[in-house]
């Protein structure tokens, strides 16, 4: 078996093509700082043809046989079972993954996939109890029609499949616009493995582009029904003012930003409880939306807690995202690498005391532990999306609640107790729509609600409801047949 080849090229209606703007994707490694693909970006006449093939086959691939869709699925797991090692390595090279993080994602993809199998005997017909004696009554769930999926980049390729073989198991067809970071795991590759598997034309299109040049269109288009659309909270306003606006009315599945936190009530194990800080918050550099964004710390073991978090963290590995021993890469791209850098000076400059630092070299840059933070400050407030842990003391139980709760956001949280109804009584006061007892807030099930409250999104992703959102009901009354 032959590595895949990557060249210059879109994926539109089962043919590559050359994208038809001026202009070109550099997808530079977020590490070694080298050109891995120069990409002529698409344009919005390749939007149009991508659209136009996923509507043209969404018709057959709808009626296709249940059984043939699952075949397509499984096929697709097999495929990227058998492409694993070469799809770590490319999220190593292109998203700055470590390779711990990049084989947790390939995981979590073969997770969905392998659910998404089930999907298509899942669509089932159902009759309800008619309240006319004379008429039956059913309700049909169909196949919604043209998804359209934007992924980010800090996930891509899970994020990306996610959508894509969900909306393909259950008979809708897709156009896919990863972001321009990492135009080939978050799409491109994508493309090959649904090629590779025997997936027909025009099902799935990937169009690389420039946000500013493609993505209003991508959205306002009246071909989507749906726009799922993974990133950020500003951005994600952004798309559904434009979905709701545009002429065709679409529906949406928003998985936004968060500001999640860790709570470590008075009775944690806290050795525990500094595993779980910093596993949370220094995966993948903090480029998650679950990542622990803030940890909240009952005030009677408040010091102890920070004494440990700091010798814990000065044995993380930093550098080479290749390497086994390595927990925090390269940050993807200089850009962020700037907003952080202000992050952490606009904390000093309000006065906030930084207990652990060092020093940023290029795209790396390594754990920022600042303490006794304000829970109004911006550092407590903004997704950081970077090795920035702000730890906050909480005068008890309580107050630790108030404090969780103080944030625009809600997506996953955690909390540390050695009482378990403790920490389900707890669990189910916080305003997010996950929170993981004595585990990280970093968390993803194929068969579990995944999603949030306030700003951190619209709708659930995996499992069954995720198959409700990307199909459609169609209730359908008869007269009885009178024999």
């Amino acid at each position: 078996m032959s590595a895949y080849k990557i060249n210059d090229e879109q994926y539109i209606a089962g043919q590559w093509l050359k994208g038809t703007s001026n202009h070109v994707i550099e997808n530079i490694n977020p590490y070694h700082q080298e050109i891995i693909l120069e990409l002529h970006a698409a344009s919005i006449i390749d939007v149009d043809s991508a659209y136009a093939a996923a509507q043209k086959s969404f018709l057959s691939w709808s009626s296709t046989a249940a059984e043939q869709r699952k075949k397509l699925v499984v096929n697709v797991a097999e495929v990227v079972k058998t492409r694993r090692e070469e799809i770590i390595d490319w999220l190593i090279q292109e998203s700055g993954s470590t390779r711990l993080k990049a084989s947790l994602e390939v995981d979590a993809a073969l997770s969905i996939i392998q659910e998404a199998a089930t999907f298509p005997q899942r669509m089932m017909d159902s009759k309800l109890k008619s309240l006319d004696p004379e008429r039956s009554s059913w309700v049909y769930r169909k196949a919604l029609g043209v998804i359209a999926v934007i992924s980010p980049w800090n996930f891509p390729f899970h994020l990306s499949m996610r959508s894509v073989i969900t909306a393909i198991a259950i008979g809708n067809t897709v156009v896919l616009k990863p972001a321009s970071d990492t135009p080939v795991t978050g799409g491109l590759l994508l493309a090959k493995i649904f090629e590779e598997a025997g997936l027909p034309s025009g099902v799935l299109n990937v169009v690389a582009g420039i946000g500013s040049e493609i993505g209003d269109y991508f959205v306002e288009h009246d071909v989507p029904k749906l726009i799922s659309f993974t990133g950020s909270t500003e951005v994600g306003k952004r798309v559904g003012q434009l979905a709701i606006a545009s002429n065709n009315l679409k529906r949406l599945a928003l998985e936004l930003g968060g500001n999640a936190p860790l709570v470590v009530l008075d009775d944690a194990d806290l050795d525990l409880a500094v595993e779980l800080t910093v596993m949370g918050r220094f995966l993948h550099q903090g480029q998650i939306c679950m990542s622990t964004n803030r940890v909240i710390v009952d005030a009677s073991i408040y010091d102890r807690f920070v004494e440990k978090l700091v010798q814990c963290v000065e044995l993380i590995g930093i550098g080479d995202p290749a390497q086994e021993t390595t927990l925090i890469g390269p940050i993807i791209n200089s850009s962020q690498v700037d907003k952080i850098k202000k992050i952490i000076e606009l904390a000093e400059q309000a006065g906030i005391k930084l207990i652990f630092k060092g020093e940023i070299k290029g795209n790396l840059v390594p754990p920022h532990i600042f303490i006794d933070v304000d829970s109004s400050s911006s550092l407590a407030q903004e997704e950081s999306f970077a090795p920035i842990l702000p730890v906050i003391k909480a005068k008890n139980e309580a107050h630790a609640l108030e404090l969780a709760n103080d944030t625009r956001f809600g997506l996953s949280s955690a909390v540390c107790t050695q009482d378990n109804e403790r920490g389900v009584q707890f669990a189910l006061k916080i305003e997010t729509g996950m929170t993981h007892i004595n585990a990280i807030t970093v968390a993803d099930q194929a068969n579990a609600p995944f999603g949030g409250e306030k700003n951190s999104g619209l709708g659930r992703f995996n499992g069954q409801w995720i198959l409700e959102e990307f199909s459609r009901t169609h209730w359908v009354t008869r007269p009885k047949i009178k024999f």
